[in-house]
């Protein structure tokens, strides 16, 4: 097996592996505030698949490495390019809704005013893309 073949499976197992930390981040809501270290691992996935072509490699390990690539970009650029920030009054379980209007889904006017009483849960997802 050529040196760049097993660079660029190295670097697949390296984004896939720090993709699959990022959507079970997404899923629970848990996105860190600090993501320098995210990026810097898919930033070596990057690396390490540009290695990968340049070391020479099968058809396999070119694959992966191209897979790499595209991934060890994509999420960095994404994140580089949000502006997502937490708002300095957040909102915790328990606290009491905050007064709004807003257009619902059917073009109506939505008022916060109208939940005073009942239980509700509300679902925010944060993400990059």
């Amino acid at each position: 097996m050529k040196a760049g073949t097993k660079l660029g499976i190295l670097a697949l197992a390296l984004a896939a592996a720090c993709v699959a930390l990022w959507v079970y981040y997404v899923r629970q809501v848990a996105i860190p505030e600090d993501r320098t270290a995210i990026v810097v691992v898919l930033l070596s996935a990057l690396a390490l698949g540009i290695a990968a072509f340049v070391k020479g490699t099968n058809w396999f390990g070119g694959v992966a490495a191209a897979l790499a690539i595209v991934i060890g970009g994509f999420l960095p650029f994404t994140i580089a390019i949000s502006t997502q920030e937490v708002a300095a009054s957040v909102i915790k379980v328990g606290d009491t809704i905050p007064r709004f209007s807003a257009p619902d889904g059917r073009g109506e006017t939505f008022e916060s005013s109208s939940l005073h009483g009942h239980l509700v849960l509300i679902k925010f997802f944060r993400a990059h893309w």
